[in-house]
């Protein structure tokens, strides 16, 4: 028996987050045939894992139309537009409901971890043929079984959540980094203070270690817990001399709750319910009974006793699974290579950036891409909607409709004002042309800490966190296995 042509093959979609989802969603109004990998127990499985968190975007910007569409035949009902949801509540309102149409729920591989891409009977170095040959998908499964499946294209939605930057300087990890996480001093990035592990937090001193809104939501969770616990102590470490931008545009900010999100950290620093360390830089730690945070600052070395940290210093892409696959990213940011100069947070400070489809996010590996906040590498300041956006293009692309591929748009609302350590301010004009989450978008990052997040990009200064869909406000949350 012949194998099935290339051409006849499932597009592979790896992972099943908010981009993923919407990918394949469209795939299916293309007449495609989507073939999904999550990692995880359950679709979405990483949004699941911060679903305490509220996002600062609102349900418009954080649901898909060719998803919206398939979604309608089921009688579902649209949540309010303006209304900010919850991480369980985007799962349960939004994406739970989404995996479980019957085209989809068939498509989708849970459990499934791919492990390595590549062509059919051709490593990287081989050219002859290339174009024409199967895409070989590898997955492993909970049970430890490998299996090869055969695809005619990919897209990778696989996220960043489960690759955290380092807490050292330098991109490395810090002398007894891995040790005091074995040893239970370091959290998971978004731990759910208020709630579920309460008890871990409570009367305890906790340091946060980042300039994002992954950091300021910790913080204004743990602002709210020291109310209600005496004896909890608040620090909070940033690379950068200033937390202005953290605490962004304020009432100027086109998302009201991200605006509010800054303006209430600023009020608990100001009033010293948090103790701010700015320049500070972890050069390794000490776990004894207490974690001891050694680091520099401009008036030489501190030490820190904590009793946990909480990182929030953002994520980057796993790329050992494309090891096989020809890329061209950029050097500095780990982005495609097109993209890459468009959010470097080196350079690209305010502003916006230009909507972006197949074409931006092709390789010389043709019909695979990087979608989602994995496609924005190391500096992911990302909203849903621009994740959207990039699949509905290359959707497009691959169905052989050149033209819709070609025209991409987004519109997203105006950033706010913020300034950079570089001194400039800027990131009030709208974002019209902002480009493509798993989701947030946040304004001006501090660029040392910027590599890190569960969507279309942000408009301004890519942030450390992990730029989910629509970061979270400050009563609550900070990217997906990613939000994908």
């Amino acid at each position: 028996m012949s194998k099935i042509q290339p051409s006849e093959l499932p597009v592979a979609v790896l992972g099943a987050g908010p981009v993923g989802l919407a990918a394949a969603a469209h795939l299916l109004e293309r007449g495609l045939t989507p073939v999904i990998f999550e990692a995880g127990a359950s679709p979405a499985a990483a949004v699941a894992s911060w679903g305490h968190v509220r996002l600062f975007s609102p349900w418009r910007y954080n649901t898909d139309a060719a998803a919206r569409r398939l979604l309608a035949s089921t009688g579902w009902q649209e949540p309010e537009p303006d209304e900010l949801p919850t991480s369980a509540e985007l799962l349960n309102q939004y994406l739970r409901p989404l995996s479980e149409i019957p085209a989809l729920a068939a498509a989708m591989h849970t459990s499934s971890e791919v492990i390595a891409v590549s062509r059919e009977g051709l490593d990287k170095t081989r050219s002859a043929g290339r174009e024409t040959a199967a895409f070989l998908v590898r997955v492993r499964t909970a049970d430890g079984v490998v299996t090869d499946h055969r695809v005619r294209a990919v897209l990778d939605a696989s996220g960043t959540w489960h690759t955290p930057n380092p807490l050292g300087q330098a991109g490395l990890p810090a002398p007894g980094e891995t040790e005091a996480h074995a040893a239970g001093f370091i959290t998971d990035p978004l731990p759910d203070v208020t709630g579920s592990i309460r008890a871990q937090f409570a009367g305890r001193h906790v340091l946060v270690v980042g300039a994002g809104h992954s950091a300021a939501n910790t913080l204004l969770s743990l602002g709210e817990l020291a109310e209600r616990e005496p004896g909890t102590r608040i620090s909070w470490a940033i690379r950068s001399s200033s937390a202005a931008g953290v605490y962004g545009g304020g009432d100027l900010d086109g998302l009201p709750a991200r605006g509010a999100l800054g303006s209430r950290l600023r009020s608990l620093v100001e009033d010293g319910r948090i103790e701010l360390h700015t320049s500070f830089t972890i050069t390794g730690f000490e776990s004894a009974t207490t974690l001891t945070v050694l680091g520099t600052t401009p008036d030489g070395r501190k030490e820190l006793k904590v009793d946990l940290l909480v990182p929030a210093t953002g994520f980057r892409p796993n790329l050992d699974l494309l090891r096989e696959i020809r890329l061209d990213l950029d050097p500095a940011v780990e982005a495609p290579r097109q993209l890459g100069p468009l959010i470097d947070p080196e350079f690209h400070s305010c502003g916006t950036v230009e909507p972006h489809g197949a074409r931006l996010l092709s390789h010389p590996e043709k019909d695979f891409y990087i979608v989602g906040m994995k496609s924005y590498g190391r500096a992911p300041t990302f909203l849903m909607a621009t994740g959207y956006e990039q699949v509905r293009s290359i959707a497009a692309a691959l169905a052989g409709d050149q033209a819709a591929a070609d025209n991409v748009e987004l519109v997203l609302p105006e950033t706010g004002v913020c300034s950079t350590d570089a001194g400039s301010s800027c990131c009030d004009a709208p974002a019209e042309a902002a480009p493509a989450a798993s989701a947030e978008s946040s304004c001006c990052a501090p660029a040392e800490e910027a590599p890190a997040v569960a969507s279309a990009e942000s408009s301004c200064c890519a942030a450390p966190e992990p730029a989910f869909l629509g970061i979270p406000t400050g009563l609550q949350h900070g990217r997906s296995g990613g939000l994908s």
